[in-house]
């Protein structure tokens, strides 16, 4: 049975831009009242202006999502404006590439920081009460790059290989407590994380794209979702490629990067 949005009270992390904001939009469409969390309060306030100009209902907190008391303070004052929390969706992320030489540890703590521990404590600040009355769902953004190593994106693969851990681990753990469990990996989508940055993009999606194929998988409540396909698939051809293959592939100063 599809899920059922209508008057759902979600949290959106990372609601500010790019695929967050159109979450937000095509949520609030299918009746969702929806609660934005970023630490841009113009564009939050706009989207807020948006979404009740269509009808829709939002509110929304500031927060660093790699700041634990934030996300959480932020999702308490969501929950008081919109009363329990029906889903979560964790959809903030960084994509710094790596810098090897020098080694930048600094990049790969920032990396970690607001792509995995963001995650930890958006879900600390719901799954409680989700617990209680033994309902919920919980929604992590993930990538296709999570399925493997690439030269210049270790560090953001790696973080986004935490992620996707994480949710299937969690997902059985929450299996009998009535709580769903969805990871999405998208490709490549044309957001400020693409923009500028010199590497191959097939298949790139815009954020109303991914948003709508998101918002589907989720309305048939998928474990795991990746798409496009046609990258999926190349994905996984590129889990069992030599190491000299995908050194062909990549740029040739990603590690000066």
């Amino acid at each position: 049975m599809p899920y059922q949005f209508d008057q759902k009270a979600v949290v959106i992390t990372g609601a500010a831009g790019g695929i967050g904001s159109e979450l937000a939009q095509q949520l609030a469409a299918k009746g969702c009242r929806v609660g934005l969390v970023s630490r841009r309060e113009d564009r939050l306030r706009t989207l807020c202006e948006q979404i009740s100009a269509a009808g829709g209902e939002a509110v929304y907190a500031l927060a660093n999502v790699d700041e634990r008391d934030q996300v959480v303070a932020a999702i308490d004052t969501v929950r008081q404006r919109l009363g329990r929390i029906d889903m979560l969706i964790s959809n903030a992320g960084v994509g710094d590439p790596d810098v090897i030489q020098p080694f930048a540890t600094e990049k790969f703590e920032r990396l970690m920081r607001v792509n995995w521990f963001g995650l930890i404590y958006s879900i600390e600040a719901v799954l409680p009460e989700m617990l209680e009355r033994g309902d919920g769902y919980l929604v992590a953004v993930s990538s296709l790059r999570a399925y493997r190593g690439l030269p210049g994106f270790a560090g953001y693969g790696a973080s986004k290989a935490a992620v996707n851990t994480f949710m299937e681990g969690l997902r059985v753990d929450l299996s009998d407590h009535g709580i769903h469990v969805t990871t999405l990996c998208p490709g490549f989508v044309q957001t400020a994380m693409t923009e500028g940055k010199d590497f191959p993009k097939p298949w790139m999606m815009q954020p109303d794209d991914a948003a709508r194929r998101m918002v589907a998988a989720i309305a048939r409540q998928r474990k795991v979702h990746n798409f496009p396909w046609q990258l999926n698939v190349m994905t996984r051809l590129g889990q069992v490629m030599p190491d000299w293959v995908i050194r062909r592939m990549a740029p040739r100063d990603r590690a000066a990067n």
